[in-house]
């Protein structure tokens, strides 16, 4: 079942186009990360979901209906930097918005500060925080509801690697555990690379890319490439003498074969003893960092 569906929406001001044509489509269950550089484009996607603005051209859907207010009940965003009073602790921020919102089950409360491990904080105001504790409230004011869908903007952004690691579990948990639909930006592939099962890449707020984890894991493992003067004759031999079924060919003319770098020899020898003339052989691969940048084109500051 999709539960966000974008088609095609562009969002300007003026003769300036900040998202252009940008399509996605998230299945339930799934976390899907929105990867791309500061002033991608990305919050100002996540607003036009939360409908804090409205898009230009384009469509949107939520849970397959176009019935997009009602919806949005199931649904809780966290845009940007979470609000809260800086002079009230955690749980009376949480008490506040259960208040404002009418959720009058109190005893969530508790719930959503042991789940994201702010239970201890007792009368520590706000302000005294950390920003790990501040984005780990933001993201208990967003579960308050217990919503199927958790949209989040940058919450990892200027933490240290223990907090990352923190929030990521944290998530983790709510999609294994209590079935959360998730949609994180970033602005770092690797931030998010041990978390989400589907990657949007965008840049001038253009979908470069849609890929999978493990799509995205096989394009960044070291893997041999290899060309031939006969391709589907290579991959038989793949097969059928060495016992290689791991591969994948590439538009007809080139085959990855991830791993078993040790056998670059063996591979080879096999190819010529056969007959086929090796027209490429080589190592390649590339860490998350790289390909993040190669396709997203750096930074648009």
């Amino acid at each position: 079942m999709s539960v966000i569906n974008i088609n095609r929406i562009s969002k300007s001001y003026g003769k300036t186009t900040v998202v252009d044509n940008f399509s996605l489509n998230i299945e339930k269950g799934h976390i899907c990360g929105l990867i791309g550089p500061n002033g991608a484009g990305k919050t100002t996607i996540m607003k036009i979901l939360a409908g804090l603005i409205f898009q230009s051209e384009g469509e949107l859907s939520f849970f397959d209906s176009g019935d997009l207010d009602s919806h949005r009940s199931r649904m809780s965003f966290m845009i940007e930097a979470p609000i809260v009073d800086p002079q009230m602790n955690a749980y009376d921020n949480l008490a506040y918005l259960s208040f404002v919102r009418g959720y009058p089950d109190i005893r969530r409360i508790g719930e959503v500060l042991d789940l994201v491990g702010l239970n201890n904080t007792g009368k520590k105001k706000c302000e005294k925080y950390s920003l790990g504790m501040r984005q780990r409230l933001g993201i208990a004011l967003a579960l308050l509801t217990k919503p199927e869908v958790l949209v989040l903007d940058e919450p990892v952004n200027g933490l240290d690697p223990e907090g990352i690691v923190e929030i990521r579990h944290i998530l983790k948990r709510l999609s294994e555990e209590h079935s959360v639909t998730i949609l994180i930006s970033s602005h770092m592939l690797s931030e998010l690379s041990e978390l989400c099962t589907d990657f949007s890449i965008i840049s001038h707020g253009r979908l470069i890319e849609n890929i999978s984890a493990p799509e995205l894991m096989f394009k960044c493992r070291s893997h041999i490439s290899l060309k031939t003067t006969d391709i589907n004759r290579t991959s038989a031999l793949l097969e059928n003498k060495l016992s290689i079924h791991d591969y994948k060919v590439l538009h007809g003319e080139e085959i990855k074969i991830p791993g078993h770098l040790d056998q670059i020899e063996k591979i080879s020898k096999a190819i010529t003893d056969n007959g086929l003339v090796i027209t490429r052989i080589c190592e390649e691969g590339k860490n998350l960092e790289d390909y993040y940048l190669e396709k997203a084109g750096g930074s648009n500051d």
